[in-house]
């Protein structure tokens, strides 16, 4: 909002026929001020998906996905729960576009981040774990797996999504660095398959403490880069090749 000076007449003000005229015969002139009102700015509507998951993914991560109405998404999102039908027939199709957009490019960014090292097995292994929980762990996203293991069952749909798009991609990266690790000649033969999970559990560990008894009991939260680093030296001794012939 900006003020603009104008000029005005003094009939104009309301003074009316009544009001004196100057000896010239001409009308008196006053200053006044004009208030100009700026047009209110429209979100875009592109933009309003985006808004929208971004506030489901909070009010899922808070309170769960049953708990949560989708009255609470759009008055979060600052949108009537009808412009929310218009996005999403569902909160099945929300939580669905929160793992599609949120997690899903994820898995792409992590893949060419470990395409930048793929001739160093070793540096490859430690930008997964730490990488694993810089984009996702350490995000809000980082909630999900908590609400995945909790409502699963309830909405196997929207599990088998997520194991579809989240979870075995994810495996499928960690068992080319493992596999690329044994053909380089860095890392012993194993049950890449068995190992991976092994691997993963750690990782989502972190990510459940972090969102549970964390948060609510007075327990020392665990650092994330002390914890990582700890790991990724027992994972590395643990997979190193042996003298007796690497098995």
């Amino acid at each position: 909002m900006f003020f603009a000076h104008a000029w005005v007449s003094e009939s104009d003000t309301g003074r009316g026929a009544d009001a004196p005229n100057r000896r010239d015969g001409t009308e008196d002139w006053v200053l006044t001020d004009h208030v100009e009102k700026k047009a209110p700015v429209r979100r875009r509507k592109e933009a309003r998906p985006q808004e929208l998951t971004a506030a489901a993914l909070s009010l899922f991560v808070e309170k769960g996905f049953s708990a949560t109405r989708l009255d609470e998404v759009a008055a979060r999102a600052g949108v009537s729960k009808g412009t929310l039908y218009l996005y999403f027939d569902s909160k099945e199709a929300l939580f669905l576009a929160v793992i599609r957009e949120g997690i899903v490019p994820i898995i792409e960014e992590g893949r060419k981040l470990l395409v930048a090292h793929a001739d160093d097995p070793v540096r490859m292994l430690r930008e997964y774990l730490f990488g694993w929980w810089a984009l996702f762990g350490d995000t809000e996203l980082g909630g999900v797996p908590k609400l995945m293991t909790s409502e699963a069952q309830n909405f196997p749909e929207v599990a088998q999504y997520y194991v579809r798009e989240v979870i075995q991609p994810g495996k499928a990266l960690m068992r080319e660095v493992l596999d690329r690790g044994v053909a380089k000649g860095v890392f012993r033969q194993t049950n890449s398959e068995l190992v991976t999970h092994i691997l993963m559990a750690p990782l989502l560990h972190l990510a459940l403490w972090r969102h549970s008894f964390a948060v609510c009991c007075q327990v020392p939260d665990m650092d994330p880069a002390a914890y990582l680093e700890s790991f990724f030296d027992l994972v590395l001794k643990g997979l190193a090749v042996t003298p007796e012939g690497g098995k």
